[in-house]
């Protein structure tokens, strides 16, 4: 398993409630490099890698940390060498495996569910999972007004992010736990699901057009600084309180053709999870500043505050969750049973890791041969 831990417990060095917004107001990214935790030898430093550039896709989410910091830091270019990192953002996972698997991305962070889907409907030729990036961070919110308990979600209306995405199945499964019943294609049933868009599910919860929503972070603490109220936090359904919410996939192409630019990409990844988890403040406002680039303004202390604790930055893809939401999706009648041999690749992490003086975490027997 990786040495990850809970950004809540790293918390050693007392800073004043506006530290976020000061850091990242000055922007203090050579301040942070003196904190870098030592690692073993770059994949790449020294060394001309054999591609000119590398395509990173990711999400402006906080469950995308890795890459938010990684690249905010400059930790993840620090390892390549020269090859430049052309970033591109995605708001959904099937866009983002379209564009895998068109080839014009070549490594990702993305969710489960459309790992798993990108990886069935491919037949198990496009991509590979190389590592993992964080779990937790997902959350049921709701009008505490019209929602007390549970059990009174029923004839209630909750949303979900998209068919198919991996709360949307999470939170299909809890349903079906309960003995409820739901349409899988519609949504409509003993609880209405409504597939709504994380950016605009704030503004449905403020009108009272949804109940309350089963949301990623920063979602959730947007929806709890209006008014609402975490009636569960999806950790409490998994064992050891892990799930795998964000993975790293690439193209089996460009795996094949450029192992080393895959390498460098997960050292600097490994390094970036471990500086997050040494230097949680810093980390925190490193991501908000990345997000404000995005997106043209900062999250308010309010919601970042709360949100960016609940999330687990790890290297270990914890796969053996990801086989359960698999489960999970055949359950709801969302995918049939998929076969996930060789969905996993994990020998350069592994290898990085090693370098590193980190144990090696498991592909759960589904890995390439």
């Amino acid at each position: 398993m990786s040495a990850a831990r809970p950004l809540t417990i790293l918390r050693a060095i007392a800073v004043t409630a506006t530290l976020p917004l000061l850091l990242t107001a000055c922007g203090y990214g050579s301040e942070a490099k003196k904190d870098e935790p030592k690692a073993a030898d770059s994949a790449g430093a020294g060394k001309k890698l054999s591609a000119p550039e590398v395509r990173i896709g990711y999400f402006p989410n906080l469950t995308h940390a890795t890459a938010l910091v990684g690249l905010q830091e400059g930790l993840i270019e620090k390892e390549l060498s020269g090859t430049k990192i052309k970033p591109q953002s995605f708001n959904a996972g099937p866009s983002e495996i379209e564009a895998l698997n068109g080839g014009s991305l070549d490594i990702g962070f993305i969710g489960p569910s459309p790992s798993i889907n990108g990886y069935v409907k491919s037949k198990g030729s496009n991509l590979r999972i190389i590592s993992g990036s964080a779990s937790g961070g997902v959350k049921l919110v709701v009008n505490p007004d019209r929602i007390k308990t549970l059990d009174d979600l029923k004839g209630k209306k909750i949303a979900t992010p998209q068919k198919g995405n991996t709360q949307d199945v999470a939170f299909l499964n809890w349903i079906s736990e309960k003995g409820w019943t739901v349409d899988p294609e519609s949504g409509k049933g003993d609880v209405s699901v409504v597939r709504t868009d994380n950016k605009v599910t704030p503004d449905a919860f403020k009108q009272g057009s949804i109940d309350g929503a089963w949301v990623p972070e920063p979602t959730a603490a947007k929806l709890v600084s209006d008014g609402g109220s975490v009636l569960l936090d999806e950790t409490a359904l998994w064992p050891d309180k892990k799930f795998v919410i964000t993975n790293i996939i690439v193209s089996q192409k460009f795996l094949k053709e450029h192992p080393d630019v895959v390498e460098a990409v997960l050292t600097g990844t490994v390094r970036t999870n471990e500086w997050i988890n040494a230097n949680p403040d810093k980390a925190k406002a490193s991501a908000n500043a990345k997000l404000e680039a995005e997106g043209g303004k900062p999250l308010d202390p309010k919601v970042i505050d709360p949100a960016w604790p609940s999330i687990l930055v790890t290297d270990d893809p914890l796969a053996d969750t990801l086989k359960k939401q698999a489960d999970h999706a055949v359950k709801a009648k969302l995918i049939e049973q998929p076969d996930l041999a060789g969905i996993y690749d994990l020998t350069l992490l592994n290898k990085v890791l090693k370098a590193a003086g980190k144990p090696a975490v498991s592909d759960a027997g589904l890995g390439a041969k």
